[in-house]
């Protein structure tokens, strides 16, 4: 990103845009909010059902990021922080099956993922955005979140083979809503197809509501035995397990970093102001890395800065954050009802895999549009040779026999996922092949 093109955001503003909410009243602020909510819920909640982890773990620190966020970003981007995607390979990797016992080492390779976004905000603190950046370029990341939508593909199909039917509706809704929705419907398309699927499934008879109806309507939403601080008090930890979860999910952060900037720049051109200049790229990453890193110890997903919101903010064009801070605390509010996490620990597999079949698929389409964009040259036999590596190191890795690369280490054995080889070869190769 050119200075130039940073000067240009914000330069007019929009003449029925609303940077004050107050002005609306306060049920009008309210309703906004609620609306903020309900665009980032289908996403948010999804993560824990694909995962294992805490539905309302996840919602709190939804919440509590999202008012971190804009605390240390001093109150001036209307972000919300919603569970990421992007580390779904991570948790997959460690977890595969939704494992409560290795969730919390998963959770503690995302916590050290997002010290690396500390590390970015300090180097974009010290020597400004334009001199980082370049060690971080298209080529490098798009491949990288290309092969993270590849890799998870496999898990979305076992899981809609449970129903296919099932499945269909829900890729089906998402497509229509997407293609055809208008106002609110066009987006939450993803918690819509959520909704209609499940409704399908359970007319066939397929949703079990015993959980349901067992659990209480308030209860506390953490459980000290499945954050990282119970896995240090257990006196059971496996440092080998521990140092793979490092290595495995730590190089993820360099797409979702990107990924940040580039949310960063959306939000910016939407509501006419200059986020990257003020309050700086250095506060923003500093709160996303945090949220993420207190998310994590306590079981929760990894944060991260949500487009759906951005669409919420283009569409009604109320640009005040106070409005996506009413958002947070609605989240908060819900994390405290285990009878809503029961309704989504029912949720079927089909109605999972419809919906993940969708947006895995979007998450390597995400990473193809970040090559057209940058105008990424394939004529250039130093740019093949590093996508080729990363692409066919991370997914060649996963489905190999092993599916990674094992070291060892003392009585343990360190597990590199095809994800984490294949990052880091990008990463290197990009720094010493010469430019042609």
């Amino acid at each position: 990103m050119s200075n130039d093109e940073i000067e240009t955001m914000g330069a007019a503003d929009s003449s029925d845009a609303v940077y004050d909410a107050t002005s609306l009243g306060i049920p009008k602020m309210v309703l906004f909010g609620l609306q903020h909510m309900f665009a980032m819920f289908g996403a948010t909640v999804l993560v824990p059902a694909l995962t294992g982890l805490s539905v309302q773990a996840t919602l709190l620190f939804a919440g509590i990021g999202t008012l971190l966020f804009h605390f240390l970003a001093k109150g001036k981007v209307p972000a919300f922080l919603g569970s990421s995607f992007t580390f779904l390979a991570g948790y997959a990797a460690i977890a595969p099956q939704g494992e409560a016992d290795l969730l919390p080492y998963a959770c503690l390779g995302v916590a050290a993922a997002g010290l690396l976004y500390l590390v970015l905000a300090a180097l974009f603190r010290a020597f400004g955005t334009e001199r980082v950046i370049r060690y971080f370029p298209p080529v490098v990341t798009g491949p990288i979140v290309i092969s993270i939508g590849l890799i998870l593909a496999g898990s979305a199909i076992d899981s809609c083979n449970a129903d296919w039917r099932v499945a269909l509706v829900a890729i089906a809704v998402i497509i229509l809503c997407n293609i055809f929705g208008k106002g609110m419907v066009k987006i939450v398309p993803i918690l819509l197809g959520v909704v209609v699927s499940f409704i399908v499934s359970a007319l066939l008879g397929d949703v079990d509501f015993g959980a349901v109806a067992a659990a209480p309507w308030v209860g506390l939403p953490i459980d000290w035995n499945n954050t990282v601080f119970g896995l240090f008090s257990s006196g059971t930890m496996d440092s080998g397990i521990a140092i793979t979860a490092i290595i495995t999910i730590m190089p993820i952060a360099l797409a979702t970093m990107i990924e940040h900037i580039g949310d960063m720049s959306a939000i910016s051109s939407t509501c006419n102001r200059n986020y990257i200049k003020e309050p700086g790229l250095h506060r923003t990453l500093l709160g996303d890395g945090l949220a993420t890193i207190l998310a994590s110890l306590f079981g929760a997903p990894a944060n991260t800065t949500y487009g759906e919101n951005t669409g919420v903010l283009a569409l009604t064009k109320v640009f005040d954050p106070r409005v996506v801070r009413i958002a947070a605390c609605f989240s908060i509010l819900l994390s405290f009802c285990p009878k809503f996490a029961a309704i989504i620990g029912a949720m079927p597999s089909p109605v999972i895999g419809g919906v993940s079949l969708v947006l895995y698929g979007m998450i390597s389409a995400v990473g193809i549009r970040n090559l057209i964009e940058s105008n990424v040259d394939f004529t250039v036999t130093r740019n093949i040779i590093i996508a080729a590596l990363i692409l066919v190191l991370s997914i060649g890795v996963k489905y190999s026999a092993a599916g990674a690369i094992l070291i060892p280490l003392g009585t343990s054995t360190i597990s590199l996922t095809g994800l984490a080889v294949g990052s880091i070869a990008g990463i290197v190769l990009n720094a010493i092949l010469p430019k042609e």
